[in-house]
């Protein structure tokens, strides 16, 4: 199917018509963070509705995560080989179906099937290695704010959509959180189709800040997908610098999604916080990472990306050890809810930086799609993890110390990377 030249109907924005794109995708990538988000709302009502146990609810979020960070290189690659607006189409399609199909589960395989594996590859292919291609693909100037902004709308998809969905499962129906983020994925399937082509040149314009009268690169060759998804990492993993940016991210991913993400109402809940104010905050820090990972990108453009992470991962790493020593008032939830939200994924920006520098712009969304396969792995293991150290400790409290200390982990890995001029060689590990 060809795409049709949609940018004519916006004669006059001519290179700025990436922001439209860009806008649409914020949109997809908004709706995808609402769902992933959703296993957090639902642990205590399907623990009350069904009587699963919270490490089974937990196992099957930890799954989720698991595909949603797997799925990153392989979406990567099939943007390559078959449009990135078909997969695109499809993951939101496959979004939907597998989050309306969990209103009729009975089971608890049904949970880890549905929210586990469907949603998690669905929701992989709208994701922020969408981001970065977009990005490559429509950017010359600008790249670092506009990867810090697509990277920022998954903490609006928490200010957009947790407190409604927590509202949604008070209510005591809780398929009505899964029908409302079905229906959301579903709406934007019109507006992808409609509005972002595969690339500049296929509406006849060239990336924002190129020169218009450059004659358009070459789109890469096509290859199977498997063979340049791997062959990609079998280049990558013989670097040090993937190794050290798999590291990190696998810590940002332990220390947000996974832990915070998964955990923090239930945490809030064994302090008497109700499921709606815990998912509160959750929101708060959705809108101070809008500023905070926006801002990340800005800086990332003009600072060493390298220190940006050392702080980035210190602060986050010390705010999650203190975390469980708190009175868990209003007053010190707030602040914690606003110093995390200006952290949370304020690290994305410039680890994609660190990938374009070190392997190109051509094999950079691949490469960073496995740097962001670590980040759900470590996302998986902290959800598995929270849940297991409640279960058998009875508090959360060892659970935040270990994530706490990998924070400070990273930091000091993140100043062993070696910056090297983009396409250069790197040092084999």
């Amino acid at each position: 199917m060809s795409i049709p030249p949609r940018a004519s109907r916006f004669p006059r924005l001519g290179q700025r018509y990436a922001f439209v794109v860009v806008a649409v995708i914020f949109c997809c990538l908004l709706v995808s963070a609402g769902l992933r988000a959703t296993p957090g709302v639902l642990l205590v009502p399907l623990e009350q509705a069904f009587g699963w146990s919270r490490s089974s609810i937990s196992l099957s979020a930890a799954v989720g995560i698991f595909f949603y960070g797997l799925m990153g290189p392989f979406a990567a690659a099939a943007m390559e080989r078959f449009g990135l607006r078909r997969v695109l189409i499809t993951a939101l399609v496959v979004m939907a179906a597998s989050s309306g199909a969990s209103a009729y589960m009975t089971e608890s395989w049904h949970l880890l099937a549905s929210w586990g594996v469907f949603s998690g590859m669905a929701s992989g292919a709208v994701a922020v290695v969408l981001g970065a291609t977009v990005v490559n693909r429509w950017f010359v100037k600008r790249r670092g704010l506009m990867m810090g902004l697509l990277t920022a709308s998954t903490a609006t998809g928490n200010l957009v959509f947790l407190p409604i969905l927590a509202a949604l499962a008070a209510s005591g129906d809780w398929s009505r959180v899964v029908w409302a983020v079905a229906a959301a994925a579903l709406a934007l399937v019109p507006l992808a189709w409609w509005l972002v082509p595969d690339r500049p040149a296929s509406v006849g314009l060239a990336p924002y800040g190129a020169d218009p009268h450059e004659p358009p690169s070459a789109p890469p060759p096509r290859t199977g997908m498997i063979a340049a998804t791997f062959g990609v990492l079998r280049r990558a993993a013989g670097t040090r610098v993937f190794w050290y940016l798999f590291a990190t991210f696998f810590v940002c991913g332990f220390t947000t999604n996974g832990l915070i993400g998964t955990h923090l109402i239930a945490l809030c809940g064994d302090h008497g916080i109700a499921e709606v104010q815990a998912a509160g905050l959750l929101a708060l820090m959705g809108i101070f990472d809008l500023v905070g990972t926006t801002g990340s990108g800005w800086l990332t453009d003009r600072y060493d990306p390298r220190k940006l992470l050392f702080v980035y991962y210190s602060l986050r790493g010390l705010s999650l050890m203190a975390l469980p020593y708190s009175d868990f008032s209003f007053y010190s939830l707030s602040i914690f809810a606003i110093f995390y939200g200006l952290d949370w994924i304020a690290t994305v920006p410039p680890t994609l930086r660190l990938a374009n520098e070190a392997f190109g712009e051509r094999d950079a969304p691949v490469v960073f799609g496995w740097i962001v396969a670590g980040h759900q792995l470590g996302a998986a293991t902290a959800a598995w993890m929270g849940g297991f150290v409640r279960e058998t400790t009875g508090s959360y409290l060892l659970a935040f110390v270990l994530s706490g200390a990998t924070g400070l982990v990273a930091a000091f890995i993140a100043l062993m990377i070696r910056r090297r001029p983009q396409n250069a060689a790197v040092q084999p590990a």
